[in-house]
Parts: structure tokens; sequence; C-alpha cells
């Protein structure tokens, strides 16, 4: 079928349905819409048999749904309506909740039911955790039943009368406040992690009005209710009535200008107005008894050494690729045969840390460490040769955060993951060794095709085209105790020593052909060019992508692309063209 997804924004569920609906035959199409008229536009453009909407805050109108059948995706079960199902749901401590694929009609969240799914929230999750795990297995689940139910032409969707209907009005921030004087621990978290991404909950902090966002608990520190005790990697750490919590990222709610704030690191946040209160950084090898916050971790399990880490947004910053290096060469220096690499749930990486680029002083310097930090950690991972690397790859990845884990030896991919093996839609070349892994992995031919197409790709079609090694089935949940139980077999299942020498002789090889030197050379001089260029795309592109425009300036991101020049791409000694 001819299939037109529609959203407010191309985000992880959105390109998720794009990749799977693709997967299986059908003619996709996307268009990012921030109105009534701008669908009724996409719409008429493309003339879909089907009209599918993973995530849109705009109403369908009568135009598009009386003359082509929408199907949206709702973030509750059955009979639920409203803007704030999953806000709502964790705030109230839901255990089970669902999804359901509803028919666009005259009233919100009102339409015949197509199909539905239900999951088990996990314990001390967070709402975006939740969204691009458990959320979006649910949905793609109902989607494709929806899809199909649709292409046979035989099935009557089930009217919402037969539901039980619980309307969930919007969620103010009024309703979101934290009292920090009277709530205890266990409410503010629940409170925080409903709106760990968006909206944030607003309060006021240090004489500033802010929006916070995350919230992680803390065992030990303690002090008077609102006050700041102590930072961590970035993160501050602030006291409630009965404990304390670690709020990683701050966004002002509005700047001298009068736009919106940007997410960022609280400590960078902060800056001056933050107090002289200690850093007190958590060991690398945490206890398992401790419950506080880190965002880098190393245990062990016999031979094999798991490097887990996990960052706002996926995102990677020039100081945390630093320290996640640091983390990465300990593990190089236990006595392990296997590292694994990567989170226990939701983003692998999304690489360099666009939000910091955008508040530092001097983007373009910011840029640059930035990328030359994330190469000299894809570097590390590359020249380990005296045992194997696996990159577990539990959520979404792309761009740098992408080639980071190509660099491992073997990668693991959760089912529901999706990647995004480009650069181009924030008008880069790209660097972190891509023109060795990537060709190596897909060869040049294709290398060049995924560059240019610049399309999410689902775990599916990374295994067909040879970018991961194993899919992993299951919820999110589940990875990281399968990726853990996968490790051990390896060690078993095959001649770790042997399959060490062959790696390390085809490393030295590759070597003496052309050295990583000249790869990395190659890359950072065109990212230079564009780093250090005012006039490049990618400042546009960057400054759009990091405020949160709405799609109605998507004109002027796009025009920036439209003026990306052709570029000859070197890819692995071979040359082949495509438009940039």
């Amino acid at each position: 079928m001819r299939i037109l997804v529609v959203a407010s924004a191309f985000n992880s569920l959105a390109q998720r349905v794009f990749a799977e609906l693709g997967d299986r035959g059908h003619a996709t199409s996307v268009a990012v819409v921030d109105g009534p008229r701008a669908l009724c536009a996409a719409v008429r453009r493309h003339w879909p048999d089907l009209v599918v909407a993973p995530m849109l805050t705009t109403a369908i109108p009568r135009e598009v749904f009386s003359r082509h059948t929408c199907l949206v995706v709702h973030p509750g079960p059955p009979g639920d309506r409203g803007p704030a199902s999953l806000d709502r749901a964790l705030m109230d401590g839901e255990v089970r909740w669902g999804v359901t694929v509803l028919q666009a009609e005259e009233e919100l969240d009102a339409g015949p039911v197509w199909a539905s799914a239900g999951f088990a929230v996990p314990p001390d999750v967070t709402k975006s955790e939740l969204y691009r795990g458990e959320v979006a297995d649910a949905a793609v689940s109902a989607l494709l039943l929806a899809v199909e139910r649709f292409g046979s032409g035989s099935w009557t969707p089930r009217a919402q009368t037969e539901f039980p209907v619980r309307t969930r009005p919007w969620l103010p921030q009024g309703e979101r406040r934290i009292d920090w004087a009277a709530q205890p621990t266990e409410s503010v978290l629940r409170t925080l992690r409903a709106a760990d991404s968006r909206p944030g909950v607003r309060d006021e902090l240090l004489g500033g009005e802010w929006f916070l966002h995350g919230g992680h608990g803390e065992d030990r520190l303690r002090g008077r209710p609102g006050e700041v005790l102590a930072t961590r990697a970035g993160a501050i750490c602030r006291a409630t009535a009965d404990g304390a919590v670690w709020i990683p990222q701050l966004r002002r709610c509005r700047s001298g200008d009068g736009a919106p704030g940007i997410r960022l690191p609280a400590v960078t946040a902060l800056g001056d107005a933050l107090p002289a209160v200690p850093d007190v950084p958590a060991p690398l090898e945490l206890p398992a008894h401790r419950a506080t916050w880190s965002d880098i971790r190393y245990t062990e399990r016999g031979e094999v050494g798991f490097v887990r880490f996990r960052f706002p947004g996926g995102a990677m910053s020039a100081v945390q690729c630093r320290r996640l290096l640091n983390a990465y060469r300990f593990a190089c220096r236990r006595p392990t045969s296997v590292i694994v690499l990567g989170g226990e749930r939701d983003f692998f990486s999304n690489g360099i840390d666009l939000n910091v680029i955008e508040a530092a002083a001097d983007p373009a310097e910011e840029s640059w460490a930035n990328i030359n930090a994330m190469d000299d950690l894809v570097e590390a991972v590359l020249t380990t040769t005296d045992r194997l690397v696996v990159a577990a790859v539990a959520g979404n990845a792309a761009a740098g955060g992408a080639m980071l884990a190509l660099a491992a030896d073997e990668v693991w991919c959760r089912a529901g993951t999706v990647l995004n093996p480009h650069y181009r839609l924030m008008g880069l070349y790209g660097s972190e060794y891509w023109t060795y892994t990537l060709p190596r992995r897909v060869g040049p031919a294709r290398a060049a095709t995924l560059m240019a197409e610049a399309a999410p790709v689902s775990a599916a079609r990374a295994r067909a085209l040879g970018l991961v090694d194993r899919v992993v089935p299951g919820p999110a949940q589940e990875f990281a105790g399968a990726v853990t139980r996968m490790a051990a077999d390896l060690i078993g299942e095959c001649d770790v020593p042997l399959r060490i020498a062959v790696k390390k002789a085809a490393r030295e090889r590759d070597e003496s052909l052309k050295p990583l030197a000249a790869y990395r050379a190659e890359e950072l001089e065109r990212m230079r060019a564009v780093f250090f260029s005012p006039d490049a795309p990618y400042h546009a592109l960057r400054s759009a992508f990091v405020r949160k425009r709405p799609p109605g300036d998507a004109a002027e991101r796009f025009d920036a692309l439209s003026r990306l020049p052709r570029q000859d791409m070197h890819i692995a000694g071979k040359e082949a063209v495509c438009e940039f």
C-alpha cells in the first residue's frame, strides 16, 4: 500500500514506524506538519491509500479523515483519552498500561479502535524511557496489526462505546509543582520521571526559574529540603523532605532574549549561580547495594567486563566522551576476554552533544573539541586488540553514536532499535572513523547509499545489511539480562583466543594499507571546514534542532540542506559520489 506517515516531529516512534512499514513492502512517505493546512497539503500531494499518525499534536481535519482512513496512535489503553495519558499514568503509579490505534474522527481520541496492545510498566522508569521502549513496542505491534486489518478490507473496527471511557486532561505545571519540604522522595521522583524529557518540571532554584529534567534517587546525602547538596558528572543533588534526588539537566524558562532555554547539564546551566558545594564522584564499580545515580558504571562477570553508560538524550559532550574513554581504558586493564560497551536500556548514543555546543561561548571550538573526543573514544575501541569488544545497542543510535557501535567486533541490537548511520541532516560530513568502519561492514557502495539517503534503519534491516550481528528480541527491560547471558555464552561457544589473534592480525593488515590516522585526518579536515565556516548549513540546522523550532520554521532548515555542496566521498580507498 501507499502509506503516508504524518507527524509533528520525526521522532523515534515516527522513525521506527516509517522503517518497519517499509520493511514490510509498503511504499511509505513521511510528512512533518505543524497544523491542519500543512497536513491537508501533504495528503493532497501524496494521495495515499492510508494515513498513519504515530505522533501528531494537531487534529486531523475533516477534509482529510472524510476521504482517507487515518490511523492515530494514542499512548493509552482503549477508552483512554486526552493529551497527558502517559504523564498521568506515571504520576498515578500505574503498573500496567497500553497503546491504542484508533481512527481519526471529529472528536479527538474518540474514533473506533483498530488495534491495541498492553504492557507492564517497569518500576522507576522515566516517561522518555517508557515511550521509546514499551510504548514504542506496543505501538508498532498494534499499528502493524491495524494496517494488516485495513489491507484485508474485511475488518470492522470496534466502537469506543464498547470500552470504559476515561479522559485525562492536560497536566499543567501547577499540578506538577514539587513541594520540597513536604513531598517524600518517592513522590518527587514520580513527578520528575513523568516529565523528564518534556516538558520538565518548572521550579524556583537559586533565584531563577528553571525546568528540571530527570530524577534519580540518592541513598546517603541529606540536607535542608530544596537545598543543593552536591554535584556529580554535571548533575546536582537536591534535598527532599526525607532524602535527596539527583537532577542531571536544567533548562532556563526563558533566556535573556525571551527565547526558550536549552536543556543543559545542570552544573553548566547554573554557572556562577551554583553555590560552593562538594563534587561527589561515584565509584566506577558501584556496589550493588548503593541506590544512587551514576551515568557510567563498570561491572564484571567472569571473563566479561561491562562498561555501562546512559547519557540524557543519547548525546555525548566532550567531557562525557573523555569520562567514558577513561572508564573504557579501566576496563581494558582488567583481566577479561570480552568487553561489552553499552547501556541497559534506551539510547546507545547519538554522537556529539549539540545542546552543549549551541550554548558554548564558541560553538565552533566546542564542536571541534567534541568531535575529537568522540574520535579518541572510537579509536580506543578500534585499537583494542587483546580482547573482543561487543557493542550492546539497547536503544536508538545515530551519527557518531552509530559509528561508535560499528567500531566494536560485534554489534548486538535490541529488536526495537532504530539506527541512523549518517550525518547529512545536520549538514556534516562526519568523523568517528566512519570511512573505515562503515564500508568494512557493508561495502563502499552501500555505505555511500546509507549516507546519502539519510533514512532510519530498523534493527531487522540493519541485520540484513550487515550493520549489526545479532538482533535481540524481547522488551527493553529484558535487554540487559539477555546481553549478560549472551556474553557468557560467547566465551563458551567460540575459541576466544583464536578470534582475538585473527582480529589483531586484521587490524595490523589494515593499518599497513592505510593508517587509522589517515582516515581521521581526512574526515576532520572536512569537519573543521564546516565547523569554522559561519555560512555552513550546520550552524542553522544545529540551532533549529536544539531550540526545538516548530516545523513551520523547517523551511530555513531545508533551505540550509539544499545549500550543501555536492561532495566526493572517499570511502575505504574508493570514490563514491552522492548528494550531500
